[in-house]
């Protein structure tokens, strides 16, 4: 597996929150080689390994929706009126290019310097940002509707030092740590059932964590989002956190300490890089619902390092998403947590 190739495949998948069909399909095709593959009313994709007979199942968790834009009004001269769709970083709006589902690009309004007296220098607040699609309303009402959804268009790219920009690295990029744990299992004789769960609006609400964790009711899940690297004037934890430095391992009181242990273990046993993470309460993953789903689950967090998140240039290191794969079908493989 070309592991960069599948993040960029992703990444360049639409998929905002309500609306994943397209990263689905995408992650779908990936994980059909190795599991059995379905969907569920919510947007929901299941890739189901090992011993499906098994009285133990271990849940991975992974979430498909990217953040975005919704259309919310087309005014008479066919500007296009927007909200968040997810934690959308209103200050990177500016100018930026954006594209519908069925890839219609239109650039964010912005008002020319000249123009300005100064005041406008600030990030503009979201119920003031419009798009242009250079179409009149005739044209346009035709094309985009109330409730279509917009994201970056941007393209991923390498950087040098084997890095990879993009916007959706938040979370495609966890997706692809998940395809290739399903490919380091196949062909393994594994005692438990394994279930990949990627899982819709994450960005929004969580409601696809919540409703895909009720129904798999495992007994221990792993969680794998992202979150932050060091970069320019950020202090405390997250200033020591490096790319290409392994993955996090979240510590929360939420998260269970002996699966935090377990992790922690093997990533120093198999000589797996991995670095710190330590919250206080919730994590602000999809761990915080699956954690405390039906009855609950025994939940670990990995993360994957991170700069510039929520943004069309996200930045990760693609060895930290290997390593992270490593770690969990390691995990696994040497019976989860629970015989220790």
């Amino acid at each position: 597996m070309n592991l960069k190739e599948v993040i960029f495949e992703l990444c360049s998948a639409h998929g905002v929150s309500g609306s994943e069909e397209s990263a689905a399909s995408v992650a779908a095709r990936y994980l059909e080689p190795y599991s059995e593959v379905r969907t569920d009313q919510n947007g929901n994709l299941y890739a189901t390994l090992g011993n499906d007979e098994a009285k133990k199942t271990i849940l991975l968790d992974a979430h498909l929706d990217r953040i975005g834009l919704i259309v919310t009004d087309i005014n008479d001269n066919g500007f296009v009126k927007v909200d968040k769709c997810g934690g959308m970083d209103i200050r990177v709006l500016q100018n930026a290019v954006l594209a519908t589902e069925d890839g219609l690009q239109g650039t964010v309004c912005s008002l020319p310097p000249h123009l300005s007296d100064g005041s406008e220098d600030k990030a503009t607040p979201i119920n003031k940002i419009w798009l242009d699609f250079g179409m009149t309303y005739e044209e346009i009402s035709k094309r985009i509707f109330i409730g279509d959804k917009l994201t970056f268009c941007n393209q991923p790219a390498e950087l040098l030092g084997g890095k990879i920009t993009s916007p959706a690295l938040d979370n495609r990029c966890s997706i692809a740590a998940l395809i290739r744990v399903a490919e380091l299992l196949s062909g393994k004789e594994l005692d438990y059932k394994v279930v990949i769960l990627l899982s819709a609006q994450e960005e929004t609400y969580g409601s696809g964590a919540m409703t895909g964790a009720f129904q798999i009711d495992a007994d221990e899940a792993i969680v794998v989002d992202v979150s932050f690297a060091n970069q320019p004037d950020v202090s405390g934890q997250y200033g020591s956190i490096e790319l290409d430095k392994g993955p996090m391992i979240g510590f929360s009181p939420i998260l269970n300490r002996k699966m935090t242990q377990k992790l922690k273990s093997l990533a120093e046993a198999e000589e797996i890089p991995f670095q710190y993470e330590a919250m206080s309460g919730r994590t602000g993953t999809n761990a915080d619902h699956i954690s405390v789903s039906k009855s609950g689950v025994k939940t670990a967090m990995l993360s994957i390092p991170e700069r510039y998140m929520h943004t069309q240039v996200e930045v990760i290191h693609p060895e930290d998403v290997e390593r992270t794969a490593k770690l969990i079908a390691s995990y696994i493989l040497s019976g989860g947590a629970f015989d220790d």
